[in-house]
């Protein structure tokens, strides 16, 4: 299964594509959108929708797996973060995608086994979970990578606990 793994933001969002089954999983690419502060919110929340989009089309995910925001400086910024979260799932329903939601601590428990772990201590582990030689560049993506093996693990623990 291909999953696309995403770590929302107003300026950046991270996206990683991984695939496997229950065994090794394999990175299949992974990067950033930009989005412009100058730009209107409403043109950068377009251009985010069009690019996922595009992503989307490219890599065919059987599923998404999002980041769920839970903390933000004000109010405002959680507002706008839930718009972007919200541009995420209708590209995703789009294309029939079903929608899975984690939260940071989900995200480090499944990664690195401790739910407080640091951001340094996750990208090492999602490093070594997909036997890479070095740490996914940009950083977003490789908290978006991490966000696609917690629902990867999930997954195939429900795969296990079924059976």
């Amino acid at each position: 299964m291909i999953i696309l793994g995403i770590d929302p933001g107003l300026k950046v969002t991270g996206y990683g594509v991984v695939e496997g089954e229950t065994g090794d999983l394999r990175l299949v690419s992974c990067g950033r959108f930009d989005s412009s502060s100058e730009a209107p919110f409403p043109e950068r929340l377009h251009r985010l929708y069009r690019e996922l989009c595009q992503l989307i089309e490219k890599h065919c995910p059987g599923c998404v797996a999002i980041e769920r925001p839970f903390f933000a400086k004000n109010a405002q910024s959680i507002l706008m973060l839930g718009e972007v979260v919200g541009v995420v799932i209708l590209a995703a329903a789009e294309k029939a995608l079903p929608v899975y939601e984690y939260s940071p601590q989900e995200i480090k428990g499944a990664v690195t086994g401790y739910g407080r772990a640091g951001k340094k201590q996750v990208q090492q582990m999602v490093k070594a979970l997909l036997a890479l030689v070095d740490v996914p560049e940009p950083l977003d993506a490789a908290d978006a990578l991490a966000v696609a093996i917690c629902h990867h693990h999930a997954k195939t623990l429900k795969r296990k606990l079924d059976r």
